[in-house]
Parts: C-alpha cells; sequence; structure tokens
C-alpha cells in the first residue's frame, strides 16, 4: 500500500529513516550513518578534519550524532559541540563516548588533549553554566554512564556512582566519587548522551522549570 503524504503527512515523516552522523567514525562505523573523519584510511565517507568548522554539513541536518573517543582529541572542545548542536536536528540526540580523565590509560595516548569528567558538558546545560556568556547552545542530559574498572563493578561502586539515572536524589554520590574517590577508585569510559534545544524547545524548558 502506497500511502499518500498529502493523506497522512505526519505518518510519511515517521516513516522517514533516521539521519544519522558518526563523527570520528574509525573503522567502525555506525550502522546506517554518515561517517566522517579526518583520516581517508577509515571507513569515512566524507573526510574532513574535525578541528575545522563549519563541517560540510547544513544546519540541524541530522536526528542522531555519535562520537566514540573524539572528543578527547579535538583542539577545541567548545568548537566541537557547538558544531555537533547546528548540524543536529531541534530534539535531536547527540551521544559522546570518552575516557574519564582519571583512565590511567589516558596518558598512553600522545593524541589526548582533553580532560573530561560527569560535568565537563555542564556550560551547555540550562541552569547549570558555571558562566552564560560561555555560548548559546542548549543541551538537556538525557543520560551520563561512568564505567569502573571489573573489581569495583563487581563491588556495586559503579552502580552507586550512576545511581542518580535512577535517583536524581542520590546525584550526591557521583559528586562525592568525581571530587574524592575517582583518585583511587578511578573511571575508564564516560558515556553522554543529550537532547538538543533549539528555539521553541528552550521556552518549552523554561516553561516547565518554572513549574516546578
Amino acid at each position: 500500500m502506497i500511502i499518500s503524504p498529502l493523506l497522512a503527512p505526519g505518518l510519511v515523516h515517521y516513516l522517514e529513516p533516521m539521519k544519522i552522523l558518526d563523527v570520528g567514525c574509525g573503522t567502525g562505523k555506525h550502522e546506517g550513518a554518515i561517517g566522517l573523519d579526518n583520516n581517508p584510511r577509515t571507513g569515512a565517507d566524507v573526510i574532513h578534519d574535525l578541528g575545522d568548522v563549519p563541517y560540510p554539513f547544513g544546519d540541524s541536518e541530522f536526528d542522531l550524532i555519535v562520537s566514540n573517543h573524539v572528543v578527547e582529541h579535538v583542539p577545541d572542545v567548545m568548537a566541537f559541540i557547538t558544531e555537533l548542536y547546528r548540524i543536529t536536528k531541534p530534539g535531536g540526540r547527540i551521544k559522546l563516548l570518552t575516557p574519564h580523565y582519571t583512565n590511567p590509560d589516558w596518558a598512553n595516548d600522545p593524541t589526548h588533549r582533553n580532560h573530561i569528567n560527569s560535568y565537563t558538558f555542564n556550560v551547555f546545560i540550562p541552569g547549570k553554566q558555571n558562566f552564560e556568556f560561555y555560548t548559546d547552545v542548549k543541551l538537556k542530559p538525557v543520560r551520563v554512564y561512568v564505567s569502573l574498572a571489573s573489581l569495583w563493578k563487581a563491588l556495586g561502586i559503579e552502580y552507586l556512582v550512576n545511581l542518580d539515572q535512577k535517583k536524581p536524589s542520590m546525584r550526591f554520590l557521583r559528586k562525592y566519587w568525581e571530587h574524592y574517590w575517582s583518585y583511587i577508585i578511578r573511571g575508564k569510559e564516560i558515556r553522554f548522551e543529550f537532547e538538543v534545544l533549539k528555539e521553541s524547545d528552550q521556552l518549552a524548558m523554561i516553561g516547565q522549570e518554572a513549574e516546578i
């Protein structure tokens, strides 16, 4: 059965495939994604220096952007996130995977530039910025999950550190770990997922905060 866009435009939009960009895809490109990398020996569809913005894509072009083990390498984190924001649709998602800055292996790669912890991207989250004048980018956190070594996971420490994802009132456990425990109980990787807020989305979020 062929569905006419004139009869069911909403349904046709729903059936449209998600447009995904894998930034710094390397040789393991995300399934169904357009791959972007600066190395022609990778599986990239588009070759471009990731430190050189803008990227060769239009505004609000992608539903989802994934970027694994890239943000710790780029020369300018603020410019990198701002560019991902620009090319993501309103309500779209940005997913990042990066080493936690206490990862013992961080120093093994001389191309690592940036130290990342649970609060690095608060500058982009309304109500959590230390300085609002840093950026106009607005992101809504969906998930922040840090992995620990197998021993600490088996002992339940990883569960406690990430308990705020289920119970926000327990966020003090993450803060305590970041400030005091992480120098002994070191992090491995940290995953971020953000929803992109643009224009009307930002107004809706401010309204929700006002109601609370």
